[in-house]
């Protein structure tokens, strides 16, 4: 019955958060131009790394669903080291992920996590390096000249702006605009039809959210919850206390979490579990970015689109940045006395304890509504 208890207690002080995490996601994805990331990630340098890391750091994508987003980009131009940076970020934090992290683990970790991720990205889009010779990018450039221009002419593709009565869009091009007048026109009208109205895109916004996404992270998440609450029911504070800090504990999270196929948002209970059985708040930061990013799956594309001595740039970077930002948690931890604790007991201060389970409800209806799709298909 304890056991019980104790799985409703942390599913009722989740479910606002990540229903509230899950929402903003939604409308990132629908509000977010689709040429916006090509536009920005297609150049090699710091810049594009720094930016492919902070623009996949929001993103409403988990282990699973930025897979094929990165595949899109590194073969629509994106450069190595942006992919890489994308590739890392994106799963290993989001919007939903922090808002969850603040109920179960507190601020300290709400706010250190998104930072550790984003540098993560950074270094190991660094480490990744430049394209050699851009050769897929040009392959990939002179695929998009066959699709967008009619003539034959060997020239290299840019972003160009075209202006159509008072609208300005973007279309990648070449520097002498090739197509016929008429296909120009034919392009934009169905650039027009395509413009949702305010509403439509919340609809589809929520739509995502409540489908797409709550079935990306369903499982995992339950799963999560419930080790969480095992841990809380039947294993002791100091059970893990002899060996739960320093880097020891870090690296034994890291080879549990590389099998693992696990997205931010669901890693943060198993996370919550961990820090209650006695694990360093270091180490169980070490678990929420070694997990998401270095799955089975992800090393696999890794091999497989940039190669195998990217590979290792990859597994380097995150490995190393997470054991670093682990030691930097404990000691300021250990320095300024920062409480780093699930926030039970303390809900009722952030939200009505009745409006707590009205999201709890609403969200099983969600999980229901889940169940009911799969089995209509």
């Amino acid at each position: 019955m304890a056991l019980v208890d104790n799985f409703w207690q942390l599913f009722v002080i989740s479910a606002p958060w990540l229903l509230l995490g899950l929402s903003i996601a939604g409308l990132i994805k629908v509000y977010l131009p689709k040429d916006f990331l090509i536009k920005h990630l297609g150049k090699e340098g710091f810049v594009s790394i720094v930016k492919a890391a902070l623009i996949g750091a929001p993103m409403p994508l988990c282990s699973c669903g930025v897979i094929p987003a990165a595949l899109g980009l590194r073969r629509a131009g994106a450069s190595k080291s942006a992919t890489t940076a994308f590739l890392v970020s994106t799963p290993e934090t989001g919007v939903d992920s922090i808002s969850v992290s603040y109920v179960l683990l507190g601020p300290f970790i709400a706010i250190i996590r998104p930072i550790a991720a984003i540098t993560s990205a950074i270094v190991a889009g660094f480490l990744v390096g430049r394209d050699e010779g851009n050769s897929e990018q040009n392959h990939t450039a002179k695929q998009d000249i066959k699709s967008v221009c009619c003539g034959s002419n060997k020239i290299k593709p840019e972003i160009v702006k075209q202006r159509c009565g008072k609208n300005e869009f973007a279309i990648k091009a070449t520097k002498e605009v090739c197509c016929s007048e008429q296909e120009h026109k034919k392009s934009h009208k169905n650039i027009t039809s395509k413009v949702k109205t305010k509403s439509n895109r919340i609809v589809e916004a929520l739509h995502f959210s409540c489908t797409k996404l709550l079935q990306d992270t369903a499982k995992w998440l339950l799963i999560g919850l419930f080790f969480a609450a095992l841990i809380q029911t039947f294993v002791p504070n100091d059970f893990f206390t002899h060996w739960g800090t320093g880097i020891l504990a870090m690296v034994v999270v890291i080879l549990i979490s590389i099998p693992m196929y696990i997205c931010a948002t669901a890693s943060t209970p198993i996370a919550a579990g961990l820090l209650l059985s006695g694990v360093s708040p270091g180490a169980v930061l070490v678990f929420m970015l070694a997990g998401p990013a270095t799955n089975i799956a992800t090393l696999g594309v890794v091999i497989n689109e940039l190669g195998k001595r990217a590979v290792i740039a990859y597994l380097t970077g995150v490995i190393v940045v997470a054991i670093i930002f682990g030691v930097l948690t404990d000691f300021l931890v250990a320095t300024y006395a920062i409480e780093v604790a699930p926030m039970l007991g303390q809900e009722n201060h952030v939200l009505p304890h009745w409006l707590m389970q009205f999201f709890a409800i609403l969200l099983i209806g969600l999980l229901i509504r889940l169940i009911v799709i799969k089995f209509k298909k």
